[in-house]
């Protein structure tokens, strides 16, 4: 599906300021009036504010750099200013809807130093009606050292926030805690904030491109948070050959918690689709040789209880073929799981398989089923290894027709020395995405950089983990997710993009760990897939588990890519409703999820077309359930339904509801 760029209206005002003022200013609005932003230059410093609804969001906030042979933080002046109104709509080849509406009014900033070398810096800012944009134009050639991004959010009250510290939490796997933003250590974005009953906001980044990712420091305990770039092993945070430009710098402004999940700011500020020919990316859901291995059932490594073998893997297909799955993801089937291998990553082979796999036997009886293999890369953090291998383990997987890999990267730093989140980092992410594109390869990608909209430049980027996944149902210590986790990270990890956190399992009892388990109820699991959106979204238990279950019925039937998406209700920490539309059909499907209390779903359907009739398929929780004692009820009625119905469903302690609504 090609991006449709429909321009509708298009001004440009220059504007040129007086050269010699050592202060001066200029605003912008958004396109609807809600949002305003003021620029100013005082004493040669540059500054930005931002309102909404004439009430301040973001106070005077500092804006500059400390490069390594000089200071970009102060004796600036206004050359010139620019304003434009731009208006487009684009179309997502998978997403949450199809079409995205682009309007937004911008100003550019032209600036230079006021001292001898006269050095040139722009400032790009786009006002959305759902929040703010902007940054850096380095405009002249050369190359440039960063030390320090000198950003500044300082905010207007001490509100509270959701949030994990970066540097003490491994692949962005923690548990979001709510505190007062003075309160929070530096942490990673997205940080979302309740700034008053009527509004929320975000702050994260757009369009990370050979830079260092963006984390937030309050200064002083206070509620003026900094940029904290993830800095190269050496200091620097980001080497830059120039003329370039940052990242985009984002607040997402929004009246509910449920207008945060539908911002499509960060998707507008990325670059267009790269990839001509899309016909080969294909959303769907799938099935893998992967629970059974957290369960010890099976290993990774050769042995006994190997999991990746010729004969299990074709079971495993012969169940997807049953149940409609698009593929299988097979972890453990190359050389390199008998070593140490998150400490030596370097010893993995990406095209050579264990004897017990056949790849071209497998991907055969694949195909003939009408089911594709998920293949699977764990580096073990070992980039190198990973890049000298790439060209040749792509070409092998297209070879034989693998259109999906799940990536890992289960090792403290890159190398053994760089952040996953440095420039180092994201450089190397970026060249497995863009070199998969090559080969027709989708990416579900593990320990990954935050994302940042990159699959609206790249939309074989499907999906990526960077979250406290199912996983931890399995083996974590501290005894699983609590049942608020998934309440929480649709508004804050979420907000950054599709999220693989494998939701999915029917199972709960743990052999190897009994104190460890999945801390919801069965209908909750149905539900996760509606409210967790992922492209490739794999349902998560050992099939054994699903067989014979009827509950099994609503993973089988949802898709996994949508014409258009609602919100009727949400609370961050505490319950979170998604009403999502079929791009294939006339039907809706709905999640719903509560935390650790129970609650009444009341539930308007008055998002279905209006005269219409539905048959609502209503997976619930049984008589008697609770997540703790009681887990697995799950009771399935039909009715009819219309625009005007309001159903009331009880949702039990962690606890949710799926529904199917069918039109007739």
């Amino acid at each position: 599906m090609k991006n449709v760029f429909c321009i509708l209206w298009l001004c440009t005002l220059a504007l040129t300021a007086c050269g010699t003022s050592a202060n001066s200013s200029s605003t912008l609005e958004s396109p609807d009036g809600r949002n305003s932003l003021l620029f100013e230059v005082e004493n040669g410093k540059l500054y930005y504010s931002v309102n909404r609804d004439n009430k301040p969001v973001i106070n005077r906030s500092l804006l500059g750099f400390q490069l390594s042979r000089e200071d970009l933080s102060g004796s600036f002046r206004i050359d010139n200013v620019t304003h434009s109104y731009s208006s487009t709509t684009w179309e997502q080849v998978w997403g949450e809807e199809i079409t995205v509406d682009d309007t937004y009014h911008q100003m550019e900033v032209a600036l230079s130093q006021t001292h001898a070398n006269g050095r040139k810096l722009n400032l790009i800012f786009r006002l959305y009606n759902d929040g703010a944009g902007f940054r850096y134009e380095f405009p002249e050639a050369e190359d440039i050292v960063i030390m320090d991004e000198l950003t500044e959010f300082n905010l207007a009250g001490n509100y509270p926030s959701w949030s994990i510290p970066t540097y003490h939490t491994e692949y962005y796997e923690g548990l979001y805690r709510k505190m007062p933003v003075s309160a929070i250590d530096t942490v990673p974005t997205p940080l979302t904030m309740k700034v008053s009953d009527n509004l929320y906001i975000s702050i994260h980044e757009a369009n990370l491109t050979d830079y260092a990712v963006l984390n937030l420091t309050p200064l002083n305990n206070s509620t003026r948070l900094k940029a904290d770039l993830t800095p190269w092993s050496t200091g620097e945070k980001v080497f830059m050959t120039t003329p370039g430009v940052t990242p985009w710098r984002i607040i997402i402004m929004a009246d509910t918690p449920g207008d945060l999940l539908l911002s499509r700011l960060m998707l507008n500020l990325n670059e267009p689709n790269k990839i001509a020919d899309t016909s080969w990316i294909k959303p769907g859901r799938y099935i893998g040789i992967w629970w059974g291995m957290h369960m010890e059932a099976y290993t990774w490594a050769p042995g006994l209880k190997h999991g990746a073998t010729t004969a299990n893997t074709m079971r495993y297909i012969d169940f997807a073929a049953k149940h409609g799955f698009s593929g299988v993801l097979v972890e453990g089937w190359n050389l390199g799981w008998e070593n140490d291998w998150t400490r030596e990553g370097d010893k993995f082979s990406f095209t050579q398989s264990y004897p017990g796999f056949d790849l071209e036997k497998v991907t055969k009886y694949a195909a003939i089923k009408g089911v594709n293999l998920v293949g699977h890369h764990e580096t073990g953090g070992a980039a190198k290894n990973y890049e000298s291998q790439l060209e040749e383990a792509f070409a092998l997987y297209h070879k034989y027709g693998v259109n999906a890999v799940k990536t890992g990267y289960v090792g403290f730093q890159h190398d053994g020395k760089e952040w996953h989140s440095s420039q180092y980092g994201v450089r190397h992410y970026r060249k497995v995405i863009e070199t998969a594109a090559k080969y027709q390869i989708m990416m579900d990608n593990h320990e990954p950089v935050m994302p940042t909209g990159l699959q609206r430049t790249y939309p074989n980027l499907m999906t990526q983990e960077g979250v406290r996944g199912q996983e931890y149902d399995a083996w974590s210590r501290d005894g699983g997710n609590p049942p608020d986790h998934t309440t929480i990270i649709p508004f804050t990890r979420r907000l950054a993009g599709p999220m693989d956190f494998m939701p999915g399992t029917f199972k709960f009892e743990n052999p190897v760990f009994p104190n460890t388990r999945v801390w919801t109820t069965l209908a909750k699991q149905l539900a996760l897939s509606v409210v967790i959106f992922s492209p490739l979204q794999m349902a998560s238990d050992m099939i054994e588990n699903y067989e014979n279950n009827p509950a099994f019925e609503f993973i089988t039937t949802c898709p996994a890519t949508w014409a258009e998406t609602v919100v009727p209700e949400a609370r961050i920490g505490e319950y979170v409703t998604i009403a999502r539309k079929d791009r294939d059909s006339e039907n809706w499907f709905v999640g719903s999820i509560t935390n650790e209390n129970s609650r009444t779903l009341q539930l308007p359907l008055s998002f279905l077309d209006e005269g219409a009739t539905y048959r609502a398929k209503i997976f619930r929780n049984g008589e008697g359930a609770d997540y703790e004692t009681n887990p697995y009820p799950v009771t399935i009625e039909e009715q009819e339904v219309t625009s005007t119905t309001v159903l009331n469903i009880h949702q039990a302690t962690s606890s949710g509801t799926a529904i199917i609504l069918t039109k007739l």
